[in-house]
């Protein structure tokens, strides 16, 4: 009894450690242009594109200024705000990167 026991739990901790090798950590950076706009970059850790991902520009009470997604290069570009902003990296649950305005430099 205590061998099925132990196989069974050996067979569920084998499916949960083989779905998280499978996992990819987002990954987003932003710089100021130099020219009144931001850049952001985006990716995931295993190489993948972040194309089509979710980006907001949110000022300090979470209000939502700008709204879209990244490129087909997995860039995202935008005017910079007047005021302290956040940008959003959203690729879902577990997959968010805020980013603070006051950390993005030239």
């Amino acid at each position: 009894m205590k061998k099925k026991v132990f196989a069974v739990v050996l067979f569920f901790a084998a499916v949960l450690f083989a779905a998280q090798s499978f996992a990819h950590t987002p990954l987003c950076s932003c710089y100021d242009a130099g020219d009144g706009q931001i850049i952001c970059e985006g990716g995931f850790s295993d190489g993948s594109s972040a194309s089509g991902v979710e980006m907001r520009v949110e000022d300090k009470n979470g209000k939502t200024h700008v709204n879209g997604k990244m490129d087909e290069f997995s860039e995202f570009t935008f005017k910079k705000p007047g005021f302290d902003y956040v940008v959003v990296f959203n690729a879902g649950p577990g997959h968010e990167i805020k980013i603070d305005g006051k950390k993005i430099n030239e």
